[in-house]
């Protein structure tokens, strides 16, 4: 999906020391697993063979790995043997079918799909936020399912966390734009063909939104979609609050469907305890993984963060309450959460013995 050359910075130490490891993702197909696949090649992930697995009706398909290309293969049971990190990139009901057969094989859980939440010793993580507060756990001998953080909540967290090192927060106010790729290619597709459909006035589709959302914004889905809108921003909500911390602001959000194929777009309302500069606001923001352009550069947009790793916003003071800032910001739904997972997968290398390559 991305076209962003390899940093030296992230490869994993452990490659050059000959620790390989075996990986599977399942939901291959789907655009978070095939964004994870890219972001294991990209990292340098040590992992000396990667199975991409989904169901029949992607079996056989190729997908690049880097400079090779592999089939995907059928989900089976058998297909977990002497697999150490399985990631699932899958949709909630593929997840909660098979993971257990790869746990029962002794493979680490890394669940993109926040189907695991509820099961024992599960734990919502993201390393950026962990670093950023100063509190990466200690590795566990035997951890349970690694949920990776809502996208939403990891950039949120980010961003509230940095601003209130600027002054107190008094109230904090986000209306998120969700893009289409939230439901994966069948969101996508269907938005693609309601767009074509309303322009040659035919009836749409809405097997997936059951709503109309081509150029259209919505609060709410038809009652026939899952999950339903109001669903995804309680679990945004909730991942927040579990990777944030208990002092963090806590956010109002409002969560509309936006005709937008790719990307999350964030208009965020900061109401500070005094009035700031932009300067002092924007130092505050600034550094790893976030993007702040020139005066002189475009503003930030789903479009411009496609593909990029950071996330980007831009900032001015509110018109008429000298104590309110509006954040513009933007980031890669699916990049996030690919990285968030092969994060969490690097962290969990330290206690775990090297695969067996046959």
């Amino acid at each position: 999906m991305s076209e962003i050359a390899k940093s030296p910075s992230a490869s994993h130490p452990l490659a050059a020391r000959g620790k390989l490891y075996r990986a599977a993702v399942v939901g291959a197909a789907s655009l978070k697993g095939k964004e994870v696949a890219e972001m294991l090649n990209e990292r340098n992930f040590p992992a000396a063979d990667i199975r991409l697995l989904d169901d029949d009706e992607s079996m056989g398909q190729l997908e690049a790995m880097g400079d090779e290309v592999s089939f995907i293969q059928r989900v089976r049971a058998e297909q977990f043997e002497n697999v150490d990190f399985t990631f699932f990139a899958s949709d909630e009901q593929t997840t909660r079918k098979n993971w257990k057969d790869a746990r029962d094989a002794g493979s680490a859980i890394i669940d993109l799909s926040a189907s695991l939440e509820s099961e024992h010793g599960a734990s919502v993580r993201s390393l950026w936020i962990e670093r950023e507060r100063g509190q990466i756990p200690a590795p566990e001998l035997q951890p349970g399912p690694c949920v990776t953080a809502h996208p939403v909540a990891v950039t949120l967290a980010l961003v509230l966390l940095r601003a209130k090192k600027a002054g107190e927060i008094r109230r904090a106010v986000a209306t998120i734009f969700e893009p289409a790729s939230e439901h994966g290619q069948r969101g996508m597709d269907e938005l693609h063909q309601q767009t074509v459909n309303l322009l040659s006035f035919q009836s749409l589709p809405k097997d997936i939104f059951d709503v109309q959302v081509a150029f259209n914004m919505v609060a709410r889905y038809g009652q026939k979609s899952q999950p339903a809108l109001d669903s995804v921003e309680a679990r945004i909500q909730r991942h927040y609050q579990k990777i944030a911390g208990a002092d963090a602001p806590r956010p109002s959000l409002l969560l509309l469907q936006a005709p937008v194929f790719h990307g999350h777009a964030f208009a965020v309302y900061l109401e500070m305890d005094r009035a700031i500069e932009i300067q002092g606001i924007s130092s505050a923001l600034a550094g790893d993984h976030v993007s702040i352009p020139g005066a002189d550069e475009d503003v930030p947009s789903n479009v411009s963060a496609a593909g990029q790793p950071d996330i980007q916003l831009s900032l001015r003071i509110d018109s008429t309450q000298p104590n309110g800032i509006w954040l513009w910001v933007a980031a890669d739904n699916l990049r996030i959460s690919a990285l968030t997972a092969v994060e969490c997968a690097e962290s969990m290398t330290a206690t775990r013995p090297t695969g067996k390559i046959q």
